[in-house]
């Protein structure tokens, strides 16, 4: 039983079969990458996992919880956080600003991260911004604009306004979509370095083969909609029907 387990989903825009009969098991403490040709149902498969599309058949758990027809902040208090292809910030806030946006929440008195944690004092919601930032390496520009910040900071500070809210679960809509090759080479390290000092779970949707090969552990192959196959790496690159269908040669 995986931290995360979709089973039977299936959803309809009119005539059109998004998702077919999707069974999907994310084991805990996993980086699990989603791939497919435009089309194939990865960002439909996204938004059912992040509860902003209901399926029409179908369960999607997290930890043993329903997240169908959760609010976005039921699906953060749960442990889920999403990081999307276009960074969702606040441009005319600085980036410490920004990073404790998502822990202004308060209850009895008391600053409440979204997921786990109550914490007393304004002094331990700065410290773990701060670490949120050192995360990302973003610590020097805690000061700094948003609005400046090139397109590879905007992502960095989404993933720490994600990670201050200390998810088990960490959602990346093609975290390196638009970037040159030395960005993404430097957002794969950040992302596997994230990975090993906070023992995330992470599901990556991505058009990079490189990315992927680099970073997952299991990959989903979809069509239509419809899971082709799941496998490791090393036994995806030398799948036939991928290979001819979706990949072509491994980069």
């Amino acid at each position: 039983m995986g931290i995360l387990e979709v089973k039977d989903v299936n959803k309809h825009f009119g005539g059109l079969h998004a998702l077919r009969d999707v069974n999907l098991s994310i084991r805990e403490g996993s980086i699990h990458a989603i791939i497919g040709p435009n089309g194939a149902g990865k960002s439909t498969l996204l938004n059912v996992l992040v509860g902003k599309l209901v399926p029409d058949t179908g369960s999607v758990m997290f930890d043993g919880q329903s997240v169908l027809g959760r609010k976005p902040h039921e699906i953060n208090q749960m442990g889920i956080s999403r990081v999307f292809q276009t960074p969702e910030i606040f441009g005319d806030l600085t980036v410490m600003e920004n990073v404790l946006i998502p822990c202004f929440a308060r209850r009895d008195g008391a600053f409440r991260l979204h997921a786990f944690e109550t914490v007393e004092t304004e002094a331990e919601l700065i410290e773990q911004a701060e670490r949120a930032l050192v995360d990302v390496n973003m610590a020097d520009k805690r000061h700094h604009h948003a609005a400046s910040l090139s397109r590879g900071d905007k992502r960095r500070l989404e993933m720490a306004m994600c990670l201050v809210q200390k998810p088990r679960l960490l959602l990346l809509d093609e975290p390196t979509a638009g970037m040159a090759r030395a960005n993404t080479n430097r957002t794969i390290d950040l992302l596997r370095d994230i990975h090993a000092r906070r023992d995330i779970t992470m599901v990556i949707i991505e058009h990079d083969m490189h990315v992927v090969f680099s970073l997952a552990q299991r990959i989903t192959v979809l069509a239509q909609g419809t899971p082709l196959v799941e496998d490791t790496p090393e036994n995806i690159k030398g799948h036939p029907k991928v290979q001819e269908a979706y990949l072509g040669e491994a980069h």
